[in-house]
């Protein structure tokens, strides 16, 4: 080639050069591809907010109704009529939960699998088992006309919402479904879509399920081990599940209140006035009891419960005590974290309130449900915790092909078919059998299939043993049956209406008697200064058995005889403590006429809280910050146990040492940002993993409140022979300590360092925000887009905080203290609030986890409620009015 030819000829790029060039291409190819998703995920994002500002015509409506919103999107609804208002209701909660309502429908009537597949077919194939969505259509077919009335109103608002917009127009979750089943279209709701969902929450307070299965299958464990018999097993369930500390903890009734019966009418008896308080409080009681003496004062004992369980703190406290001379009452409930909340905040408020529309109620309902839960009334405040009464029992059946034994004779099961429907696969077809006692659940998960089993060290020797004394054949079969109040019709669907709208203490009874599942503890306070409690339920009354262990479904002595009546159940009203605490504790001694529950929490939360309201109260009236400072109270009473016990004990390693000594200065509070209390806790789950858990034949370590009061029991006989573990090669209980604080600094260090001044419990024990549906798909960019968090936390298990964690599996927080609310009965516009996330269920939506900075750090906020509070504190209000 010539120089001019060379010259001439268009000069070839560089390898980089070239490479370069692709790259940015590549690149920009990306970015534009990134830049086009990102206004798509927008746009596909905020087309599902729903419309705040402005009005929008809706069939359906009589008369306009106006939604106020505040700065965290909680709205305010005033309506003309009950048909408005829950019409109104309906269509805000389909507005800002509309998936999570349709999610939880599925999961009530056992659909999931249409939703999200074959992988969800077996629980499926559990709930329809159960048989939720059935009876929740029994409850509805049974309502009076006007409450009928409220849920075919608010079923009509949420249809409203759902013709407006559909996929993504409903919410994000929507889009994301539809790539995997893109045929799925919601239905229309129903009435018994939202009575289905008290199923979920009785389900997720059902009591000792877990207690009598676990029970069940060590007894059965206890058994295979070497010289084992009943005694010996029976010895050390009672070790392992000790009875309630009576003489340590408080009962929530020390004391029945004498009132005047209920009656069988519609309407509730008329009770004494307040001007005969003191007379009341002084007469002769049906029951009474002393209460126990020096719990309250007794520092040493006061705090905790079972953290990793689902639990609550209730309490209210009389004017007698207070600064503004009118109640105050606080409720936390605990369930497990969700996102969004399992709460939903609202007002219902009929714009002049009437016979006809009687409702000016705010606090916290459930998306799907129309009402309110928890709340408020011009007059009457209210909170819930669980009773932890047993209501669920387990029957050993001996079942001969379509028969069973009952009383020395075979009988019919009783059998139906439904089909589970699969998106994207065949359909399933289950046959669901049944006897007396309630459906056959063995062969549905491993634990009740293993019961079936090997059922004899379950029943025990007190019940006929199966080797010796079971009907039938050799061909006969065990199964295990479910006993439980909320399969059973019932009237709690009810009693929401008749809560918002009670004015005094009957109202307020009545309203109990008809809340009967799930059990739950009822607590009380009026504008008039009165202060109450009531237990509520539908309570069996056993037979032979006390439900601890799984009875012989073929001897009808073991069956249920009826229910406690209403009017025996305990109550107390204006005791002369001045105050009154649930915190799942036992309701009253075993001198009850009836028998409740051994399953009781162990009662530190309780004693805890009553302790701080009388010490605080000796030194000053208390107040509204007073009740919101118990809420956050951290004390972690096992770790005090430890610190005391570990002061003399001698530890390897310098590392070692230094944490020991963190814990002499430490004040026992789990604050998120103490070395000690991350110490502490580390601790604690190594000493009951060493005793308990690393074992040649394991023992069960959840229920951190049971394992509180046994391993005080054991630091007060160093003899116990749980002390001993040669699979660990420990010999003592000096021993023992020793090598669970040696391993709790070894496992610390590794996860934050061994500067141990730099350790901290709130980052061990943080919070992730997870969407129980599309947030744990394990597809990481899908998870993404609606998970929050890590979020730091104080507080613990067996703590007032009740922020749970699980033994053996993590630190992480997984049951919270779901909302917090304190309400003053003098200015309800000074009340405050706050929940988990937020009002929105709509990923990346302004409210979506709006309140959680404040939950993790126990900040609650004023929630106006007069009308004039409302409007001035209304960011946005929309106005619904009737189309045409």
């Amino acid at each position: 080639m010539t120089d001019s030819q060379e010259s001439a000829a268009p000069s070839r790029p560089s390898l980089g050069v070239r490479i370069g060039r692709i790259a940015f291409l590549v690149v920009a190819g990306i970015v534009v591809v990134a830049v086009a998703a990102a206004f798509f995920v927008t746009w596909t994002i905020q087309r599902s907010f729903p419309q705040t500002e402005g009005s929008i015509e809706l069939d359906g409506l009589s008369a306009e109704v106006t939604v106020q919103r505040d700065d965290r999107g909680i709205p305010t609804i005033t309506a003309d009529s009950t048909d408005d208002l829950f019409y109104a209701q309906g269509f805000v909660h389909a507005q800002d939960r509309f998936f999570e309502m349709d999610f939880r429908r599925h999961v009530t009537a056992g659909r999931v699998a249409e939703m999200f597949g074959e992988s969800q077919a077996g629980t499926d194939a559990f709930l329809r088992t159960l048989g939720w969505r059935k009876v929740a259509e029994a409850e509805v077919e049974a309502m009076d006309d006007t409450t009928r009335g409220y849920y075919e109103a608010y079923a009509d608002g949420v249809n409203a919402y759902l013709a407006s917009r559909s996929g993504a127009e409903l919410s994000l979750e929507y889009a994301v479904i539809g790539l995997q089943n893109p045929a799925y279209v919601p239905e229309p709701w129903e009435p018994a879509d939202s009575v289905a969902w008290l199923k979920a929450m009785a389900w997720d307070l059902r009591g000792n399920i877990e207690d009598e299965t676990e029970r069940s299958l060590l007894a059965a464990e206890l058994n295979e081990g070497a010289g084992a018999d009943d005694a010996t097993t029976d010895d050390m369930l009672a070790t392992l599940y000790p009875d309630y500390p009576f003489d340590e903890n408080p009962v929530i009734v020390p004391k029945i209140s004498t009132v005047p019966t209920l009656g069988t009418d519609a309407e509730p008896a008329a009770f004494l006035s307040s001007e005969t308080d003191g007379e009341m409080q002084q007469a002769s009681t049906t029951v009474e009891w002393k209460e126990t003496a020096n719990v309250i004062e007794a520092a040493s004992v006061l705090v905790g419960d079972v953290g990793e369980g689902i639990g609550s703190n209730s309490w209210v406290v009389s004017g007698d005590l207070t600064e503004t001379g009118m109640p105050l009452l606080a409720n936390d409930p605990h369930l497990g974290a969700s996102l969004p909340s399992v709460w939903y905040q609202v007002q219902l408020k009929c714009s002049t309130v009437s016979e006809e529309c009687p409702f000016d109620v705010g606090g916290f309902s459930f998306s799907g449900l129309p009402g309110i839960v928890i709340g408020h009334n011009q007059k009457v405040a209210w909170g819930f915790t669980n009773l932890t009464t047993d209501v669920t029992d387990f029957y050993i059946e001996r079942v001969e092909g379509d028969q069973y034994w009952r009383d020395g004779a075979l009988v019919p099961l009783e059998e139906s078919t439904e089909t589970i429907k699969v998106a994207g696969g065949d359909d399933i077809e289950l046959t669901i059998r049944s006897t007396v006692h309630g459906p056959l659940i063995s062969g549905l998960t491993d634990d009740f299939t293993a019961i079936a089993d090997d059922p004899e060290p379950a029943l025990g020797a007190e019940a006929v043993t199966p080797a010796t004394s079971a009907p039938g054949s050799d061909d006969a079969e065990y199964a295990v049956s479910l006993r439980w109040t909320a399969l059973d019709p019932g009237t709690a669907a009810t009693a929401i209406f008749a809560l918002s709208t009670a004015q005094d203490f009957d109202d307020f009874r009545y309203a109990a008697s008809l809340f009967d599942v799930p059990a739950q503890n009822l607590i009380y306070a009026d504008t008039e200064g009165n202060i109450g409690y009531q237990t509520p339920g539908r309570l069996p009354i056993r037979g032979a058995g006390d439900g601890w262990m799984p009875q012989p479904g073929w001897d009808s002595s073991y069956d249920w005889t009826g229910f406690i009546p209403f009017e025996e159940l305990p109550v107390s009203y204006n005791p002369n403590s001045g105050y009154i605490v649930t915190a799942n504790n036992a309701i009253v001694t075993d001198d009850y006429a009836y028998f409740l529950s051994r399953d009781w929490d162990y009662g530190y939360r309780a004693a805890r809280i009553a302790h701080l309201i009388e010490r605080r109260a000796a030194v000053a009236l208390l107040t509204a910050d007073d009740m919101r400072e118990i809420q956050m109270d951290d004390e972690m009473w096992i770790g005090t146990q430890l610190t005391t016990a570990l002061a003399d004990v001698e530890v390897s390693g310098a590392g070692a040492t230094e944490a020991v000594e963190l814990l002499q200065g430490w004040d026992g509070q789990n604050t998120a940002s103490s070395a000690a209390a991350a110490y502490a806790n580390v601790l604690w789950s190594n000493l009951v993993q060493n005793i308990f858990a690393e074992r040649a034949q394991p023992l069960p370590i959840d229920g951190q409140g049971r394992l509180f009061t046994v391993v005080s029991d054991m630091l007060a006989d160093p003899s116990d022979p749980l002390w001993v573990n040669e699979q660990i090669d420990v010999d003592g209980m000096e021993q023992m300590l020793a090598l669970s604080a040696e391993e709790a600094y070894d496992e610390l260090a590794a996860l934050q360092g061994t500067t141990v001044s730099r350790w901290n419990w709130g980052d061990l024990h943080a919070i992730t925000l997870t969407s129980e549906t599309l947030g744990s798909s394990g597809i990481a960019p899908i998870e993404a887009l609606f998970n929050r968090g890590p979020f730091p936390v104080s507080g613990g298990a067996s703590v007032v905080n009740a922020t749970g964690w699980e033994l053996g599996v993590s630190y992480a927080t997984t049951t919270v203290p779901s909302m917090r609310m304190v309400v003053d009965l003098s200015d309800f516009d000074a009340s405050t609030w706050n929940h988990l996330t937020g009002a929105s269920g709509h990923a990346y939506n302004e409210h979506y986890t709006d309140q959680t900075a404040d939950w993790a750090v126990g900040i609650q906020k004023p929630w106006a409620y007069s009308a004039k509070a409302v409007k001035a504190a209304a960011v946005d209000t929309l106005v619904l009015t009737p189309a045409g």
